[in-house]
């Protein structure tokens, strides 16, 4: 895997494609070195343009994988090259598109394949079990890298040069050569790769400054931008998953114990009978052994289930995104090591403890096993109040995450998502632009202004919170120079997304480029560019020396996410576009059902703009969800986690202090049989369970405000230290504890003396 490094906090793990091409040729310790990027391929079939899942990949891919095709021969160096090789452009099909394109014809290499509208041949089928190199994507297709202008088109990765970070390298060692090798290497081609892939002298300069080198890293797993996005998120899932596991282990080694009393005579009398110590541990392991076995079979059965539904978490409504969650040898090594490692731990001290004495003990308190009973009782209140402090961290965790979470949901995203849903246009690869193109979105907004249920449309570029964004700087003809995000959208927007207009108007079709650009600035931008000033009227002015008028100032509105406050952002027309075929958004806000509507867009964008793939219609709801994929994700988890462990702390309060209570029936018998009231009773019985969750709470609170700073970069105006949920969880906490010890409380009050008596 290779990355390169210059000075930022981070590693770079994108490359621009002269980098890569430098890289090709300027190494000696490869055996080969490929590049690829996950690309959806517009493919005309007999029902029409269809998206498809594909991959644009370097000559070198394929043997780099070592893994053999099906059908078929591999892409190689001679179909990389612009145009093709001599025979055209070729391409490689998976097998799940050879069964569902081809119908499994055995002759299907040879055969043409139409994609963006050009001829590719079928070089090759690729079997199932090929994942390519990044294994979050299960690609149908893989065309040559040269391929991106005709594919892409009208964008040009390559050509863009050092502007386009956009593909990711790996690599094969050759035999006998080194990690360490490799980066050395590295090391020295890195500045001649620099000069050699960038004509720019301030780039150069400014690469040189942060000490710009190459350097390759392991990369047997592949390379997942999921991988990094939620390495944070699941490493503290597994401490969740750790801190449950600690949880039940120590509920059950409670439980144990306490049953262990019962067992007094029993193991001394195997005692008296010649049995050794070591034997009677060896039978309470075993004993323990079976119960983490059965545990660990369904944990595994139910593991399966569980895997999907958080893969899907993870994918985040991103169809070409797929996590491999089978089990296989390494998910069953593992769960075999935690049953070992759970016997251990719930068995081992209780096992000791019940065989630790000697036989003449055992016999001289057979009949007064009272203070043996109150010695053996501290451990196992020890153990409840590490249960009780360890499920006081996870509840304290769960409410700081929960309550992140709903103040991001309340923080507004300076629009209103409820109704509004975008329908994506794919306009590519249709032989319309410009004005032509604009003519065409207009008939699209006009047909779906008139379904069922739309109250208004508009279009735009980028889709706020989707993560995606432009920006751009703009100056004041008196030198004030900002960066800006910026967006395209159609008229009727702002009142389309509910975006309070403060001064001025919004964009109307007849906004072209030969009426003057316009420009509406929100809020933030215009304080930025014309504080204490009436912005309408002015210009701004890019670094190409356009000149855009200012007509408007709406409000804030958040731009990629909804954690970050909403940041200066203008507006310009899509009529006034640079691109030649932007493919937009239709924005719709509509009052009623939303599958008409969708039926209705296809129907729509098949007749009037017949050669473009089916238009994709997602929610607002679901863009601001998945712009909170994160915080969603974590606060479920910890929510989870924090309903099991006082589930488990309830039944371990539960049977231990009912366990103790039916030891002491005999007593209570007496106790009551010489004038204890039921109430007296009651309160004896609940002070047990009162001192370990009080004891608990109190080391548990001390625990959690401690453990509380590692989740402070996930809250959103949420203290660590927020009192209210300090005191919640613990209220929480102690109600849980209080549940569970009133019916062994009850019921010791329900004894009846003379019972007890003749029961002893």
């Amino acid at each position: 895997m290779l990355r390169f490094e210059e000075g930022g906090p981070e590693p770079e793990y994108d490359f621009c494609t002269p980098f890569f091409r430098s890289l090709e040729v300027r190494h000696e310790v490869f055996s080969d070195i490929f590049a690829y990027n996950a690309d959806t391929m517009q493919v005309k079939g007999e029902a029409g343009s269809e998206n498809v899942p594909g991959m644009l990949v370097s000559g070198q891919f394929f043997s780099a994988l070592e893994t053999p095709p099906l059908l078929g021969r591999y892409l190689t160096p001679e179909d990389d090259q612009p145009g093709g090789s001599a025979a055209g452009l070729a391409v490689v099909i998976s097998e799940s598109f050879w069964e569902t394109w081809f119908n499994r014809a055995p002759d299907v290499v040879g055969r043409k394949l139409m994609i963006a509208n050009q001829p590719f041949t079928v070089v090759s089928v690729m079997p199932k079990r090929f994942i390519g190199a990044d294994p979050t994507h299960r690609p149908e297709l893989y065309a040559p890298l040269s391929a991106d202008p005709i594919i892409d088109a009208p964008r040009d990765h390559i050509h863009d040069g050092i502007h386009a970070w956009w593909i990711t390298v790996m690599a094969r060692l050759k035999p006998g050569v080194s990690l360490d090798q490799a980066n050395a290497d590295l090391q020295t081609v890195s500045l001649p790769i620099l000069h050699e892939a960038a004509d720019d002298p301030s780039f150069i300069a400014e690469k040189e400054k942060g000490h710009f080198h190459f350097a390759a890293e392991p990369g047997s797993r592949g390379y997942a931008y999921v991988r990094t996005l939620f390495r944070r998120p699941l490493v503290t899932m597994l401490c969740m998953c750790a801190g449950i596991l600690l949880l039940a282990c120590l509920n059950l080694a409670s439980l144990l114990m306490a049953r262990s009393a019962s067992r007094e005579r029993e193991l001394a009398t195997r005692l008296a009978m010649g049995a050794t110590r070591q034997r009677l541990i060896q039978q309470l392991l075993v004993e323990s052994l079976l119960i983490a076995i059965l545990g660990t079979v369904a944990g595994t059965a139910a593991a399966p289930a569980v895997s999907h539904f958080f893969a899907a978490i993870l994918a985040n409504g991103e169809s070409s995104v797929q996590l491999d969650v089978a089990t296989d040898w390494r998910v069953l090594g593992f769960a075999a090591l935690i049953a070992m490692l759970s016997t251990m731990l719930i068995a081992l001290v209780p096992a000791l403890q019940s065989t630790r004495r000697n036989l003449s003990d055992h016999i001289k308190e057979g009949q007064h096993p009272g203070h043996l009973r109150e010695r053996r009782g501290v451990l196992p209140r020890v153990l409840l109040g590490f249960e009780v402090a360890l499920a006081l961290v996870l509840v304290v965790g769960a409410g700081l995450l929960a309550t992140s979470l709903v103040k991001l949901y309340r923080s507004g995203a300076g629009f209103d998502p409820k109704g509004l849903v975008n329908i994506a246009f794919s306009m590519d690869k249709q032989q319309l632009q410009g004005d032509a193109l604009m003519q065409l979105y207009e008939q699209l907004g006009n047909e779906l202004s008139h379904q069922p249920g739309v109250k208004s449309v508009s279009f735009e570029f980028i889709v706020p919170l989707s993560h995606r964004g432009w920006n751009a700087s703009y100056s004041t003809p008196a030198g004030g120079k900002h960066l800006i995000y910026m967006n395209s959208v159609g008229p009727n927007y702002f009142e389309t997304m509910r975006i309070p207009f403060y001064a001025g108007r919004g964009f109307t079709w007849s906004d072209t480029n030969t009426s003057g650009l316009k420009i509406i600035l929100n809020e933030s931008a215009a304080k930025q560019f014309f504080p204490g000033q009436n912005p309408l009227g002015h210009q701004l002015v890019n670094p190409r020396r356009m000149s855009f008028l200012v007509i408007g100032v709406v409000a804030d509105a958040k731009y990629r996410d909804i954690r970050t406050p909403a940041p200066a952002a203008g507006y310009v027309p899509i009529m006034q576009d640079e691109q030649p075929k932007p493919s937009l958004k239709a924005v719709v806000r509509i009052d009623g059902p939303q599958a008409p509507l969708a039926a209705a867009a296809r129907s729509i964008a098949a007749r009037l703009a017949p050669s473009i793939p089916a238009p994709v219609m997602t929610t607002m709801d679901e863009v601001v969800n998945n712009s909170l994929s994160t915080e969603r994700m974590m606060a479920l988890l910890t929510v989870f986690f924090a309903a099991c462990a006082l589930l488990v702390t309830a039944i371990g309060l539960y049977g231990t202090l009912a366990y103790a209570t039916a030891r002491r029936t005999s007593e209570i018998g007496i106790r009551m049989a010489l004038g204890a009231q039921r109430a007296g009773v009651v309160a004896l019985v609940f002070r047990e369970n009162a001192i370990v969750a009080i004891a608990g709470c109190g080391a548990g609170l001390l625990a959690a405000i401690l453990a509380s700073k590692a989740l402070a970069s996930f809250l959103y105006e949420t203290s660590p230290h927020d009192p209210w949920i300090l005191i919640g969880s613990v209220a929480a906490l102690t109600a849980i504890a209080s549940a569970a010890s009133l019916l062994p409380a009850i019921r010791a009050a329900r004894i009846e003396p003379i019972t007890a008596i003749r029961c002893e």
